[in-house]
């Protein structure tokens, strides 16, 4: 059975910093590509970042919004999947959810992270940042 577990979300004020970690099991963490999305009340899931790993292959990408503030990284001897925010504004308020995708998030240039590109997910953090 698949399992994907966030913690570390909870309430900053702007300009602090959370890191939210993703532990899973029940399927073959290395052969997925691994990341972040994003909801906030009446939209769509967005996503924030994926990290692609093949072999000795990785390869990390960020939504616009994210970039030069946000960290993504994965321990794959331990499956887990780390998000590491600063800088936070409220707009990084939201759900934060971890996902997984059964093929590469980037291929021919194009990043497939999007709600449908997605085969598993996490049941989701709290993030809010208060102005």
């Amino acid at each position: 059975q698949v399992h994907l577990v966030e913690s570390g979300g909870g309430s900053v004020q702007a300009g602090g910093s959370l890191t939210l970690s993703c532990t899973t099991s029940g399927f073959t963490y290395s052969a997925y590509c691994m990341g972040w999305f994003r909801q906030t009340p009446g939209n769509e899931r967005e996503g924030v970042a994926s990290f692609d790993t093949y072999g000795a292959y990785r390869s990390s990408r960020y939504a616009d919004s994210a970039k030069g503030r946000f960290t993504i990284s994965r321990d794959s001897s331990r499956n887990t999947l780390t998000l590491q925010m600063h800088g936070l504004k409220p707009e990084d308020t939201g759900l934060y959810y971890c996902a997984a995708r059964g093929r590469n998030c980037v291929s021919g240039g194009k990043w497939y992270w999007r709600p449908t590109d997605i085969d598993y997910w996490g049941q989701g953090t709290q993030v809010t940042v208060s102005s």
